[in-house]
């Protein structure tokens, strides 16, 4: 899976025109797709075109899940960056009307597994059940993904003609979590095997859709079924790496024993992405210093407020947050003030890089750490503070620090949400963490958020396109 082949460029032909609006997608009964779905192969191929449209989709979450929070901020102020640090969005922007369309181009395509495998020959299909827990688990992430980010959106679950298109209506998030995203997680993880080999690394897992099971309950604040679903997760096997550095190291195998689940890139085959890129500083002594070739954009950048929250001695801080480097003679050179440059940056996507936006970093959507402090949060709410404390510690001692003790519940909250910072940003988590615990307007209203901006704008092109209030309003606010 870290080298997904052109064959997703074919699949992307074949099924539908990929750069087409969610309303504007082709019928599928068509030659092309019947022709398409015969064998185990084709439906395999399938499932890789699904992933490739996440790679796409993937290179903008930085935008939603961490621009969007108070652990990164553009400090050049340029384009959508900007906007989503300074809540000034519109409904026009051009990545809220491409995350729209990749993630219904993602949804489309799963349909049209899960209706085609259907009538599969099992002794054709052999991997039946595995290719349709794939597709369901693609497509649970996917609108996961979307109410998460626009809130009621189109429940499609079939295969759409142009005409049908035109009169789905926007769906109340409640359903679509009981309708879709749990149902499709509680089959996927009855398909799924526990772990692939060789070329089948990489694919959505047991363990994948446990844990995004564990998340959905978690967020819907179902804290007894989010503890039993983590708890499961906890009994396959994963282990946290002993060196947390490892985890961004790209020399190494990323497909580790922390690893559950990432949108995977490749370099050198147009499978890369602009991690590296974007994140890295204009400066041409860092840049040649990590290998980094190409453009540099300086984006993501972490505030003082994130240094300063890492306790002495917290082994994370230096790979999370930067203000320079040590060069070849162990010799620190810090970035300084320039009228062009910014002045920090994360490491985390730091990798030698051939081409400009060729980066080999895969994004991390489900580590096992992230797992543990979930489990650890639903363990305290549902009562169980002690025990949630020997997993918050797993997390907290791999860092370095002393382990948490005889604390009480409302401490243990506080510092679970503490310790989720600490270990996962800049890897698209906290501002989906503010929102879910209720906390984001009182953390980021004084960087200009308004109450109704737990969500993004509906993208003005589908607004105008169904151009019917009654079924397809705005977000309020955005109109």
């Amino acid at each position: 899976m870290k080298k997904i082949t052109s064959i997703a460029l074919l699949t992307c032909v074949l099924m539908m025109a990929c750069q087409k609006d969610f309303i504007e997608l082709s019928p599928i009964s068509t030659t092309s797709t019947d022709v398409l779905y015969k064998t185990d192969g084709d439906f395999k191929d399938a499932m890789t075109g699904i992933y490739g449209v996440y790679q796409t989709q993937y290179e903008n979450m930085w935008l939603f899940g961490d621009m969007r929070g108070d652990d990164s901020w553009d400090e050049l102020v340029k384009g959508t960056p900007a906007a989503m640090d300074l809540f000034t969005i519109n409904n026009d922007d051009g990545v809220i009307r491409s995350t729209w369309r990749n993630y219904y181009n993602i949804i489309n395509r799963a349909n049209t597994v899960i209706t085609k495998i259907e009538t599969a020959d099992p002794a054709v299909v052999k991997s039946k059940d595995r290719h349709t827990g794939e597709a369901k688990f693609l497509r649970a992430l996917a609108y996961f993904d979307m109410v998460r980010i626009y809130g009621d959106v189109p429940m499609v679950t079939t295969p759409l003609t142009i005409e049908e298109a035109y009169t789905y209506g926007r769906t109340p998030v409640e359903r679509i979590y009981n309708e879709i995203i749990i149902p499709d997680l509680m089959d996927a993880e009855t398909k799924l095997s526990v772990k692939y080999s060789g070329a089948d690394v990489g694919r959505a897992t047991q363990g994948a859709a446990k844990a995004l099971l564990g998340k959905v309950y978690l967020t819907l604040k179902d804290f007894a079924k989010a503890e039993a679903k983590l708890q499961e997760v906890t009994t396959l096997g994963y282990a946290l790496l002993p060196n947390y550095n490892d985890l961004f190291d790209f020399t190494k195998d990323e497909h580790h024993s922390e690893y559950i689940f990432d949108i995977e890139y490749e370099q050198g085959i147009g499978e890369g992405n602009c991690f590296t890129t974007n994140f890295t500083p204009k400066d041409p002594a860092l840049a040649t210093f990590y290998g980094v070739t190409g453009g540099q954009n300086g984006a993501n950048n972490p505030p003082q407020s994130l240094f300063n929250l890492f306790p002495a001695g917290d082994l994370r801080k230096d790979v999370t947050a930067a203000n320079g480097h040590v060069n070849k003679d162990g010799v620190f050179i810090r970035l300084l003030p320039t009228s062009n440059d910014v002045q920090t940056f994360t490491r985390k996507y730091m990798v030698r890089l051939l081409a400009n936006c060729d980066s080999r970093a895969n994004w991390k959507v489900i580590r096992y750490a992230d797992v543990l402090l979930m489990y650890a949060e639903a363990l305290n709410e549902n009562g169980k503070t002690s025990e949630a404390l020997t997993y918050l510690n797993l997390v907290h001692q791999r860092a370095g620090l002393q382990p948490y003790a005889n604390l009480t519940q409302d401490q243990a909250r506080e510092n679970i949400y503490l310790e989720r910072r600490l270990e996962l940003s800049f890897e698209g988590h906290r501002w989906f963490d503010l929102v879910r615990t209720g906390k984001a307007l009182e953390v980021m209203a004084s960087h200009g958020m308004k109450p109704y901006m737990t969500i993004f704008p509906i993208p003005l092109s589908q607004i105008q396109l169904i151009n019917d209030p009654s079924i397809f309003p705005q977000n309020p606010g955005y109109d």
